[in-house]
């Protein structure tokens, strides 16, 4: 067979190395080359593998040791849930007739609240405010630093100012719960509705001046859509709940410790009562359910929002968050 020449004229026989497709030879000369480089330079598969039980090596960081991008770990999977802030706890949103400061839940009657929306735990306290429970309640909360939101009746707080003005001073938020808890408000017309939540919403203005009233409780948990829609005509979300003791019925501060400890999830919003009756056992309750909550969730309150910016200057004053 004859052979082909060189550019220097040496006779090269074809006998000795066969003919191999070009797109073959560059093929073999690649993956040789880059198992000689993964021999030199990379660990092989029997180096990396770990015994069973033990962790994986923490990469090496230092110069001699670099570390590709792709192992290094995300950084979201980093922040523990406690360490990250209180979304809902910490937002000031803007409110106002027609503005409720949170989103419609699907999960709840018409539309309204039964969880938070974030990983919080709401605890809600109805009926109030009352002479003999609303003090204890309050105590109990300042001891443990815990905030809440307060679910007041109107006539309640034309005869309790004074109890309202301490729930606000202490940073708790306040919520209308209708004029005189009319479970059957469901049935009335809108216009009626609409007077029966001003008047309280008035009232509780009336008694602690510049609080903002953001959210309403329909007594007994008996929603319809016109009293949905009506609250967030007023600038109100509608709060629900997801874990109710019926501590109203009053079944024991045990029976309500078990059932609040035992669903609470994150996202909550925890019923309870300060108001409308005798309510020793929620008070006796929350001398225990508060330190157990706090350990495992974040408690909050929910924002009672601000105004809207003003489009003026000469429109003073100010309050927080209006720029």
């Amino acid at each position: 067979m004859p052979g082909f020449r060189t550019k220097r004229g040496a006779q090269v026989a074809i006998r000795r190395f066969p003919i191999l497709p070009a797109v073959g030879v560059l093929a073999l000369s690649i993956v040789l080359s880059g198992y000689a480089l993964g021999r030199v330079g990379g660990p092989t598969a029997s180096a990396t593998k770990q015994a069973p039980g033990r962790p994986s090596p923490a990469p090496d960081t230092t110069l001699g040791g670099a570390v590709a991008p792709a192992a290094a770990a995300p950084a979201a999977a980093k922040v523990p849930s406690r360490q990250k802030p209180a979304l809902l706890a910490n937002a000031a949103p803007i409110t106002g007739p027609g503005h409720p400061p949170l989103k419609p839940d699907r999960r709840g009657p018409f539309g309204s609240r039964r969880t938070t929306g974030t990983g919080e735990v709401a605890l809600t306290f109805d009926d109030g405010p009352d002479p003999s429970y609303t003090p204890q309640v309050l105590a109990l909360l300042r001891r443990y630093h815990v905030h809440a939101t307060f679910c007041l009746i109107g006539q309640n707080v034309v005869a309790f100012p004074n109890l309202v003005r301490e729930i606000y001073r202490e940073g708790h938020t306040l919520c209308n719960h209708s004029w005189d808890h009319d479970i059957g408000l469901a049935f009335h017309t809108a216009a009626y509705i609409r007077a029966n939540l001003q008047r309280t919403s008035d009232a509780i203005q009336w008694a602690a001046p510049g609080s903002r009233v953001s959210y309403y409780r329909q007594p007994g948990g008996r929603w319809s859509r016109t009293i949905v829609a009506v609250a967030a005509a007023l600038g109100m979300s509608s709060l629900h709940w997801e874990v109710d003791p019926q501590d109203w019925r009053r079944p024991g501060a045990g029976r309500i410790i078990s059932t609040v400890t035992s669903w609470s999830r994150p996202g909550a919003i925890v019923l309870l009562h300060d108001g409308g009756g005798v309510r020793r056992g929620t008070v006796t309750a929350l001398g225990s359910i508060l330190p157990n909550l706090t350990r495992r969730f974040r408690l909050c309150a929910f924002p009672p929002g601000v105004d809207a910016p003003r489009a003026f200057v000469d429109q003073l004053p100010l309050r927080p968050g209006e720029l």
